[in-house]
Parts: C-alpha cells; structure tokens; sequence
C-alpha cells in the first residue's frame, strides 16, 4: 500500500494525465526527453511536503505539499504560445474538476505560471513554465 503522500501524487498525475491533449506528453519526476511532442510535454514534480502542522488527539501530520508541474513546449514561434496556453488551460481544467483529488485532499490549488523562453541552437526556443501546486492533505504518520 502506497503512502497518503505517494497516493496523491498519484492522484494527481492522472488527473493530469486525464486532461492532457491529444499527443501531449507527461513523465513524473523524469528528465526532460531529447524530443519534445508537438503538443507539448508536462513533467510532473514530487516536490516538498514541507513542515507538517500537528494536530494531537488523534494525532494528524497537515501537509501544505508543494508539488511542481512543468510545462515545456518546442514549437515554431507561429505555434508556440498557442500550444504553452492549451497546456495551461489542461492543467487549470484537471485541477479545478476535483479540488479534492477524490477525496485524499482538502484542497488543491496552483500559482500562475512565469513562462520564459529558453534559446536553443537551430530552433525558435523552448516556451517553459513552472505551476506551483498545492496539495493540502493529512496523514496519520508522516512516513505512512
């Protein structure tokens, strides 16, 4: 049986992955991939459960997990920012269709993305963000 944490991850990544174009890519903790698709790659991020607040009587460990969803498209500039919006607009859309991830959580919800575009030889660049996702659950044990 998977941790409460490993379980929303989980959760997470396949409302992710639910919500995804057509042809769009997604990976979990995985390095970015030497081709991107064309309709763009997310990798998602475990990232930090951070200091738990505890509550006693029953004892509960309250996670702010910060989790990280990157978006990373490689398009011809005419295409590009259509495609990095479509990505956006799919994680917004998985979010908000279950701010509870099923019940394992009280509330998910996500930062505005800070897009930049990072120069690559012999291309028009690679469009990329970072989506801040807060998970906010708790546990009985913070290893379990």
């Amino acid at each position: 049986m998977a941790s409460k944490s490993e379980t929303v991850l989980i959760a997470l990544f396949d409302a992710l992955s639910a919500a995804l174009p057509s042809g769009a890519g997604i990976q979990r903790n995985g390095v970015l991939p030497v081709r991107i698709p064309a309709a763009g790659q997310i990798i998602l991020r475990d990232g930090d459960p951070g200091q738990p607040e505890v509550l006693m009587s029953p004892v509960l460990y309250y996670y702010e997990h910060s989790a990280d969803v990157e978006i990373i498209v490689d398009r011809p500039a005419t295409a590009r920012d259509a495609t990095f919006d479509t990505l956006k607009q799919a994680v917004g859309a998985a979010l908000a269709a279950d701010r509870t991830l099923g019940g394992l959580c009280d509330y998910v919800d996500a930062d505005a993305p800070a897009p930049v575009t990072l120069p690559v030889e012999n291309g028009d660049g690679l469009k990329v963000a970072t989506i801040s996702v807060t998970l906010r659950y708790g546990s009985a044990d913070p290893l379990l």
